[in-house]
């Protein structure tokens, strides 16, 4: 049997949503919205959401550090889907308003090939040693990322695996400060992560420059919201609309119970991404002594240029610059 990997499960949004079908928008991937009501959600309430820790919702792609060939190793996201026969049938069959825990999967013919190296995210249910699909068909999971990936070379250019170290983005020690660091792997180990960067869902965070990418990893939960709105969708709104700090994607607020919520700009039906965003104005330091390893980082490696920039502060996080 395959190991298992972090818990990737669906998250529930703070509020019952609804989907709403866009009549101008028929010819789009996706002709409708989904939108949150006023109303809580009862998973929400289950897990005592007002005792909870909100935290900004970082837009990249999701990571995970687990082991691998006996070391701390980057994994990325990668779901393993149905093919398009197996799709077809999926979706016929859930048109006939069937429950989706019914339908029969064929697990040798019916899914796209992972490599060998895929596991799948710790809540996939397993049936008879096969892991199972969720509600969309799909089988959250992780591959690990191999050093000059290029696959993965956005997520590659994070970690040094001679160093066992990743190019992390946190807060400082200092108020209303951030900071680059390089971070130990295993102290991220069974963590899950956020990729965010030049290369990655269109830059919101206008990171780098074709010409000079920068990528940087944000563990989950890292900024908590020093002030949040109300539990109430209007005062939600009012964040989101008239305040610094409610410049982001979302919230996820982390309850006792390891239970996580959200909530989306795009379920108030509000724009994302911005022009100015609270993350990317922020002031943030480097904090990188190269000294303080023994190898050598490629001269046109992340590493390299992070750790000439040891000690140097900008005023935004977006402004930050390579020589040359």
């Amino acid at each position: 049997m395959r190991r298992r990997g972090a818990v990737q499960r669906k998250v529930p949004c703070l509020f019952v949503t609804e989907v709403k079908e866009e009549p101008s928008a028929k010819r789009q991937r996706q002709p409708f919205k989904v939108l949150a009501t006023e109303t809580l959600n009862e998973k929400a309430l289950e897990a005592d959401i007002y005792n909870a820790i909100p935290t900004e919702k970082v837009d990249g792609t999701c990571c995970y550090v687990t082991t691998y060939k006996g070391r701390p190793y980057l994994w990325a996201r990668l779901d393993r889907r149905p093919n398009k026969q197996a799709e077809k049938r999926f979706k016929q069959f859930l048109y006939s308003l069937e429950d989706c825990k019914e339908f029969i999967w064929n697990f040798e013919e019916d899914f796209k090939p992972v490599p060998d190296t895929w596991i799948p995210a710790k809540e996939v249910e397993f049936s008879n040693g096969n892991p199972l699909p969720d509600e969309n068909g799909h089988m959250p999971g992780w591959v690990p990322v191999e050093k000059n990936s290029k696959q993965y070379c956005w997520h590659s250019s994070v970690v040094n695996y001679e160093a066992e170290i990743a190019l992390v983005l946190k807060h400082h020690a200092d108020p209303g400060l951030l900071e680059i660091s390089p971070v130990p792997l295993s102290e991220l180990l069974e963590q899950t992560l956020e990729l965010i960067g030049t290369n990655i869902n269109a830059n919101p965070y206008g990171l780098g420059s074709r010409k000079q990418p920068v990528h940087l990893l944000v563990p989950h939960g890292a900024f908590e919201i020093k002030n949040p709105p109300t539990l109430n969708q209007n005062d939600i709104l009012s964040w989101f609309e008239g305040c610094s700090e409610g410049k982001v994607e979302g919230i996820v607020w982390h309850c006792r119970d390891g239970c996580l919520i959200k909530l989306h700009r795009h379920h108030l039906g509000l724009c994302w991404p911005l022009a100015e965003t609270y993350l990317n104005s922020q002031p943030v330091v480097v904090s990188f002594n190269r000294n303080d390893y023994e190898c050598d980082f490629g001269p046109k490696s992340l590493f390299h240029h992070f750790s000439n920039l040891d000690g140097q502060r900008f005023d935004r996080l977006k402004d930050i610059k390579f020589d040359g």
